[in-house]
C-alpha cells in the first residue's frame, strides 16, 4: 500500500498536470480552430502519463505491455490531429492570403459605387492567389483541349494548381499526352498529376519540379551503412541465440554463428535486390536500404525509400512486391530444402509446438516430416529454422500498413482511401496481439514512427493495376497471413503436429 506522502506526491503530478491542460486550453481558445488541435495534441501526449499515474495513485498497475500500447495509441492520435492541424493551418493561409489581396484590391479602387459589383469574383480570387508564375499559368493551361482534358476552374494548390475538368479518354493515355505537351512548353520545372478528388471525380495538380524527392545524401548514406553493420551484428547474435548461448558474450564462437547469420543476411539481401532489379526496370531510383536491426530476428528488414516519382499505380505494384518475392522465394526454398534434409541427428532438435506457431510452416512440415512430428523433439537442418525466420520478416513487411510493400501493393490495388484504412485496422490488430507477443509491439512502434505514412501518389493515380496484379497482391497478402498465423491445437492435433 501507499503511503500518505507517496499518494500526495502522485496526486500533485496529476493535479498539476491538469492544471497545465487548463491553462492551454485558455491560451488556446482565443485562437480558434487551430489553438484548439495544438491543445488537444499536448493532451493526446500526456493522456497515457496522466492515467498510469491516477491509477497508480489508486492502487492499479499497469505493466509494460499495457503501457506501451497506450504510448503507441497516443502517438496514432497526436499524429491523426497533426495531420488536422496542417490541413487547417494552410486553409486558414489561403484565407489570410485572399483576405490581403482583397483589401489591396479595394484600397486601390477609389471609383466603384454602392451597387457596383465586387472588383474580384469567388473564381478570379481563386486564380490571383495562384504562385505560379503568368506565363507559366498560361502556358500549363494551353496544354488541356477537349481531346484530353477539358479545364473548367483552377485552384490554388501548396505551390502549384488543380484543374478540375472532365477527362477525355483513358487515363494513361490522356496522362502520357499533357505530360509530353507539358514538358514541351515549359521543360522540366513542374510535375502533372492526374489524381482522383475528393468527389471521385479525376482532377489534374500540376506543381513544381523542385518538390521532387530528393537523393540520399552522404549523411544518409553513411547512416545506412551503420544500420547494415548492425544487421549483421544482430543477424550473428540471432544465431548465437537459436544456438543457445550469447556471441556478444562469446565473441571466440563467432564462427558458429555464421552459416545462419550469413543465411539471414542472403534473405535480407535478397529482398533489395527483388527491389532494385524492378526499379530498374521501370528507371526509378531507390534510396540506399535502411536496414532495422533486432535481436529476436536479426532484422525486420530495411526501409527503402522512392527516389523518383513513380508513373503509375502499376509501377508502385511491382517494384513494391519484387522485394517480397525474391526474399519469400529464397526463404521458401529454404524452409523445403531444410525439411529434406532433415534426419535424426540434426543440429537442431525443436519441440513439435515450434511448428504450430505458422499454418504455412506446420503445413509443409507435415508433408516433408510426416510421423516425425509426433515426437516431443523433432530433429530439423538448420536450413529450417533461416527459411522459417525469413518467411517472419518477409510476412512482416507485407503487412498492409502505411509505407511497408504490403501497404504499398494495397495502395497501388485498391487506391489511398482503402490503404488508409487498412494501415489504421493493422496498427489496432498489432495492438490487440501486442498484449500477447511483445515482437508485435515493436513492429507497431517502428511503423508508427518510420512507415506510417501512405506512399505518395503516383502522377497517373487513376490507373488501376489489372486483374492478374491484383491476384498475386491478394496471393501476397494470404501468404503473409498463412505464415503468421498459429494453427489451433485442434487443427495440429488433425494434422499429427504433437
Amino acid at each position: 500500500m501507499f503511503t500518505l506522502s507517496e499518494t500526495s506526491i502522485v496526486a500533485t503530478i496529476v493535479l498539476v498536470a491538469f492544471a497545465i491542460l487548463g491553462w492551454g486550453f485558455y491560451r488556446a481558445k482565443p485562437f480558434g480552430k487551430l489553438g484548439i488541435f495544438a491543445w488537444l495534441q499536448s493532451v493526446v501526449l500526456m493522456a497515457p502519463w496522466l492515467l498510469f499515474f491516477g491509477l497508480f495513485a489508486a492502487g492499479i498497475y499497469i505493466n509494460i505491455v499495457g503501457i506501451l500500447f497506450l504510448v503507441v495509441a497516443s502517438a496514432g492520435l497526436y499524429i491523426y490531429l497533426g495531420k488536422q492541424l496542417r490541413a487547417a493551418g494552410q486553409d486558414a493561409l489561403l484565407k489570410q492570403k485572399a483576405n490581403q489581396r482583397l483589401a489591396a484590391e479595394a484600397s486601390s479602387e477609389t471609383n466603384t459605387t454602392e451597387n457596383a459589383p465586387p472588383p474580384v469574383g469567388v473564381a478570379e480570387l481563386k486564380v490571383e492567389v495562384l504562385t505560379i508564375p503568368e506565363d507559366d499559368l498560361n502556358a500549363i493551361k494551353g496544354i488541356f483541349g477537349i481531346d484530353t482534358f477539358f479545364a473548367t476552374e483552377t485552384i490554388a494548390y501548396q505551390e502549384g494548381a488543380i484543374f478540375k475538368g472532365n477527362l477525355r479518354g483513358e487515363a494513361q493515355e490522356v496522362h502520357n499526352r499533357l505530360s509530353t505537351s507539358l514538358q514541351e512548353r515549359i521543360g522540366d520545372r513542374y510535375r502533372l498529376f492526374l489524381v482522383e478528388n475528393t468527389d471521385g471525380r479525376p482532377v489534374v495538380i500540376v506543381l513544381p519540379s523542385r518538390n521532387d524527392p530528393r537523393p540520399t545524401n552522404l549523411a544518409q548514406k553513411s547512416f545506412a551503412v551503420i544500420l547494415f553493420l548492425a544487421t549483421v551484428a544482430t543477424s550473428l547474435e540471432a544465431a548465437g541465440i537459436l544456438l543457445s548461448f550469447d556471441l556478444f558474450g562469446q565473441l571466440q564462437r563467432l564462427p558458429e554463428t555464421l552459416p545462419i547469420g550469413l543465411g539471414l543476411l542472403t534473405i535480407l539481401v535478397a529482398h533489395e535486390i527483388g527491389h532494385w532489379v524492378m526499379a530498374q526496370r521501370y528507371n526509378v531510383r531507390l534510396s540506399w536500404p535502411f536496414f532495422l536491426p533486432a535481436v529476436q530476428i536479426g532484422s525486420f528488414g530495411a526501409i527503402t525509400r522512392f527516389e523518383s516519382l513513380l508513373p503509375n499505380r502499376t509501377v508502385l505494384f511491382d517494384i513494391s512486391l519484387a522485394g517480397p518475392a525474391a526474399g519469400g522465394i529464397v526463404s521458401l526454398l529454404m524452409l523445403i530444402a531444410g525439411l529434406l534434409l532433415s534426419h535424426q541427428g540434426s543440429l537442431f532438435q525443436v519441440p513439435n509446438q515450434f511448428f504450430q506457431g505458422s499454418i504455412l510452416v506446420g503445413s509443409l512440415a507435415r508433408v516433408v516430416l510426416g510421423s516425425a512430428l509426433q515426437s516431443p523433439l523433432v530433429n530439423v537442418h538448420p536450413l529450417v529454422v533461416i527459411g522459417w525466420l525469413g518467411l517472419v520478416v518477409t510476412a512482416l513487411n507485407l503487412m498492409p500498413a502505411g509505407q511497408l510493400d504490403g501497404g504499398r501493393i494495397v495502395q497501388a490495388i485498391y487506391g489511398r482511401k482503402t490503404a488508409g484504412r487498412a494501415s489504421l485496422a493493422t496498427l489496432i490488430l498489432l495492438g490487440i496481439v501486442s498484449l500477447a507477443n511483445p515482437l508485435a509491439m515493436y513492429w507497431a512502434i517502428l511503423i508508427l514512427f518510420l512507415q506510417r505514412d501512405l506512399e505518395r501518389p503516383s502522377l497517373n493515380e487513376i490507373s488501376e493495376p489489372d486483374d492478374a496484379r491484383a491476384g498475386l497482391g491478394l496471393l501476397a497478402l494470404f501468404l503473409m497471413i498463412s505464415t503468421l498465423l498459429p494453427l489451433t491445437p485442434a487443427l495440429a492435433g488433425r494434422l499429427g503436429i504433437g
